[in-house]
């Protein structure tokens, strides 16, 4: 008989991006006040989130979590490893090293992870060189990491909020070609199925092929606006941010089948934290999407 799937629920403030990292209209304590009404056990931060990175405003970050219970397990960090020189891509893996500090300080209990993603497709990078720098870039970020007891966690993404290209590893070949490249219990996968569909490929194919890699999750739900194609989402690929035509919906409304991914990651005793990246209407959705996640999962784990 499959064990139960021991996973937690994390969020992560999709819809309050900008206000948090750009126009500075919601604080960082204020999102967490706010999320403490949702009854997950952890949050996911994004660097641009901290105002400073300055001993005493973390300190008092780390007592607003504690005040609520809750823990910051994952830190969801955008390393451009594909930058074309080396001097730009050594900067990477030094601000690389600083997000891993931060998962360290805040202490969450094991698995905790750093999200790493490979870099910008830029349209001069072949697969080769681009699959050899991200490969060499990861590779010495993870004794840091080790050191510190967190897990690089490489997602198959599609684009950073605010990148202009789209990801190097966006697709499972190639992908694959790094995951399959690096060896090491402080290196995984971060699965998001619905990156999966804006590659146009099978989420539980992807996560089939790369399912004993997984040590966390991000959870969403994701269409296309109504008469749009992914075609068209390929036209707008090359802009900052994502395509306006692309739809974050609520979990368990979209095209993602949530009861046969948790099956599967139960199959590979799966003990990470799945992060709700949903959300885009307000706080009330993600609530409704951490309700969804908590009963599907406990379907999954009855059901064995």
């Amino acid at each position: 008989m499959a064990q139960a799937l021991q996973a937690r629920i994390a969020a992560f403030p999709k819809c309050y991006m900008d206000e948090l990292c750009k126009t500075r209209s919601l604080s960082l304590f204020e999102w967490i006040e706010m999320a403490a009404t949702l009854g997950v056990k952890g949050l996911e931060f994004y660097p641009g989130f901290f105002v400073s990175f300055e001993q005493s405003y973390l300190d008092e970050i780390r007592r607003v979590l504690q005040r609520h219970n809750l823990l910051m397990p994952m830190v969801c960090a955008s390393p451009d490893f594909t930058r074309p020189s080396a001097k730009e891509r050594r900067a990477e893996i030094e601000r690389c090293k600083r997000m891993i500090d931060l998962v360290a300080f805040f202490e969450a209990p094991a698995p905790r992870t750093c999200r790493v993603l490979s870099g910008q497709r830029r349209p001069e990078l072949t697969e080769d060189d681009g699959v050899a720098m991200v490969v060499e870039c990861i590779e010495q970020v993870l004794p840091y990491a080790a050191e510190r007891g967190v897990i690089l966690a490489m997602e198959n993404h599609y684009k950073d909020n605010y990148w202009t290209y789209p990801e190097f590893a966006q697709h499972l070949f190639v992908f694959k070609r790094i995951v399959d490249a690096i060896d090491s219990p402080w290196f995984g996968v971060n699965y998001d199925p619905s990156n999966a569909l804006l590659a146009g490929e099978d989420p539980l194919v992807v996560l089939d092929a790369i399912k004993e890699r997984v040590v966390s999750m991000h959870a969403s739900d994701r269409s296309l606006a109504p008469g749009s194609t992914i075609e068209d989402l390929r036209r707008q690929e090359n802009s900052v941010g994502y395509a306006a035509i692309l739809r974050h919906g609520e979990i368990g409304t979209g095209l993602n089948d949530y009861p046969t991914i948790f099956r599967i990651l139960q199959s590979v005793g799966f003990r990470g934290w799945i992060s709700i990246e949903d959300g885009m209407n307000g706080l009330d959705e993600i609530r409704r999407s951490a309700d969804f996640l908590r009963a599907t999962l406990a379907a999954v784990s009855s059901s064995q």
